[in-house]
């Protein structure tokens, strides 16, 4: 069955909104009608090779939709029923997995090697973070997919998939925001907004958003931000001005830049703690010397997915937005078509807006 998807050619080459063949889901897999893809820059990773994974692929991880098919031997999941998805599944197996640390699973991307889909012309599609959501309709593992939670609109649980996960996770697992906390946030796009409200869910007292553009302080304090800086070589200090010159207790980067990191590091108090949640690519070196290290006593940790269980924590989240406490629609700065992802791509290389979720 032909339906458009944006396919990313080659690493480096610009996405193309095309027409391409998907099979009927096989033995163990799903077939869903997407309702909503969010923007995210781990897509633009792959797409300039930061993140290495096969190509010619359909890229988009971060979506939710309706089930229309499902393949022999699938038996939780019926046609009608909404899902979302999930780009990285745990196999359950592996040393990660044995320790409860499913989102270090050594085979979540296995899924990513195996032909999705194929072009009009017959060239083989890989989907680019297992689950191919830049498509009105894609094929997935089973395990891929995780029961839509009531009371939420597809369009906006989408959002949970990603953003919602990494920031919320990022603040709640990694760095463990306690009531009372000072929290610095770095980067002031759709992960950076997710992990502003939870730090003010975490009951965090001050929080701090930095970003490179003015334009983005008023998303940073709907979604409860405190205090508001535009990034300079300046950043550091005025973060110890706003804290008693302390610094903050915690500081979550979700720009994957050195510079960006190193500050982030510079901008907590002795003991404190600094979350890395951005894709930096190899050419990002951050240094440090062996006496600052042993002084300030600080942590610097690595977060993927949040550290989070989507299976665990997607109903944490889903009932933290019935109730209120967190917004969906925050993250959201425009709602796009299918061919409007390029031009989001472009924004994001910008700087520009919190999320762009495309809407199918």
């Amino acid at each position: 069955m032909a339906v458009r998807a944006a396919v990313l050619p080659a690493v480096g080459s610009p996405l193309e909104i095309t027409g391409i063949e998907l099979p009927d889901p096989g033995p163990g897999q799903v077939r869903v009608r997407l309702a909503a893809a969010g923007v995210c820059h781990s897509d633009l990773s792959l797409s300039n090779g930061t993140m290495r994974l096969p190509v010619p692929a359909v890229l988009g991880h971060e979506g939710a939709g309706r089930v229309v098919a499902v393949g022999e031997g699938v038996t939780h999941l019926a046609p009608g029923d909404g899902v979302v998805l999930n780009w990285a599944p745990s196999c359950g197996s592996c040393h990660a997995c044995s320790l409860g640390e499913v989102w270090l699973c050594a085979n979540a991307l296995n899924g990513a090697a195996r032909v999705h889909a194929r072009t009009s012309e017959g060239t083989d599609l890989h989907p680019g973070l297992n689950v191919a959501a830049f498509a009105e309709e894609t094929v997935v593992p089973a395990d891929c997919v995780l029961t839509a939670p009531d009371g939420i609109p597809l369009a906006d649980a989408a959002l949970l998939g990603c953003a919602v996960l990494t920031g919320y996770g990022a603040v709640h697992h990694s760095a463990r925001v306690g009531a009372g906390e000072t929290v610095a946030v770095f980067g002031v796009g759709g992960v950076g907004l997710a992990a502003i409200q939870a730090a003010r869910i975490a009951g965090a007292s001050k929080i701090v958003a930095v970003d490179v553009s003015p334009a983005k302080e008023d998303l940073a304090r709907a979604a409860g931000a405190t205090d508001y800086l535009v990034a300079s070589d300046t950043t550091a200090r005025e973060i110890r001005g706003l804290t008693g010159k302390q610094g903050v207790d915690v500081a979550v980067e979700c720009a994957g830049r050195a510079v960006t990191i190193r500050t982030a590091w510079d901008s907590t108090r002795r003991g404190g703690r600094t979350t890395v949640v951005g894709i930096g690519g190899k050419d990002q070196q951050v240094t440090f010397n062996a006496l600052e290290i042993f002084h300030w006593g600080r942590t610097l940790s690595g977060c993927v997915y949040g550290n989070c269980d989507p299976a665990r924590d997607l109903p944490v989240l889903a009932e933290h937005v019935r109730a209120g406490r967190l917004d969906l629609s925050a993250l959201v700065t425009e709602r796009i078509s299918l061919d409007g992802i390029p031009a989001a791509f472009e924004n994001m290389l910008a700087g520009k807006g919190g999320r762009a979720l495309v809407v199918f």
